[in-house]
C-alpha cells in the first residue's frame, strides 16, 4: 500500500510506500544513479544498455525530470524509507508515441530479490492509473530475464506474448495491466 496523493491533488513528486521512499529522478541522484546504471551485474539482461559514462546518466535524468516537468509524473530514484541512500530507479514514463506508460526499474544488483522492484512497481502502476486511468501501464521484458517476468505476474500484469517491441525493434515480451493490440500482428 502506498501513500498516493489523491487525483485532485496529483503531485507524485515523493511518494512513500511500506517500505520505500520514491522520489522524482532529480541531478543530485546523478553519482548513485551512475553507479546502478553502470554496474554489468545490473545489466546481465541487455549489456548494450549500461551507462558507460555519467555523461549518459545525465542526460536520461535531464530526459526524465523534462517528463515531470511536462506529463507531471515519470522516474523515481529509490531509497529505503529513512535512508538516504538510493538503491534504484523506476517508475512509469508516458510514451505518447505509443499511448502507454512504461513501467520500468533497475535496483541496484545488491538489492535484488527482496520485492523493492515489485513493491516501487505497484506504487507506479497505481500513480499511472491516477494521474490518467485511461492509459494502459506495458511493460517489455527479455525473454530471458525469467526475475523481470515473475515482477510482471506478481503484479498481476497480463502476459501479451512475445512482440516486436516498437523503440528498439526487437522481440520482447510485452506485459501490460489490460487488453492492448498488438502493433504489429504481422510480425511472427
Amino acid at each position: 500500500m502506498s501513500d498516493l496523493p489523491t487525483a485532485d491533488r496529483a503531485d507524485f513528486r515523493q511518494v512513500l510506500t511500506e517500505r520505500l521512499d520514491l522520489r522524482a529522478v532529480c541531478l543530485d541522484d546523478l553519482d548513485a544513479l551512475y553507479a546502478i546504471n553502470a554496474d554489468p551485474a545490473g545489466w546481465r539482461h541487455q549489456p548494450e544498455g549500461r551507462h558507460a559514462t555519467p555523461a549518459t546518466t545525465r542526460e536520461w535524468i535531464e530526459r526524465a525530470v523534462a517528463r515531470w516537468e511536462g506529463e507531471g509524473l515519470s522516474y523515481w530514484t529509490v531509497r529505503l524509507r529513512g535512508e538516504d541512500e538510493v538503491i534504484g530507479v523506476g517508475g512509469v514514463q508516458l510514451i505518447a508515441s505509443r499511448g502507454d506508460w512504461n513501467l520500468f526499474y533497475r535496483l541496484a544488483h545488491a538489492r535484488w530479490g527482496r520485492g523493492y522492484a515489485t513493491e516501487m512497481s505497484a506504487a507506479a502502476i497505481d500513480a499511472g492509473h491516477r494521474h490518467s486511468p485511461d492509459v494502459p501501464v506495458v511493460a517489455w521484458i527479455h525473454a530471458h530475464n525469467e526475475g523481470s517476468r515473475a515482477v510482471a505476474a506478481r503484479l498481476g500484469l497480463i502476459d501479451h506474448g512475445l512482440r516486436l517491441e516498437p523503440f528498439f525493434r526487437r522481440r520482447l515480451y510485452q506485459y501490460a495491466d489490460r487488453p492492448v493490440p498488438d502493433a504489429n500482428p504481422s510480425d511472427g
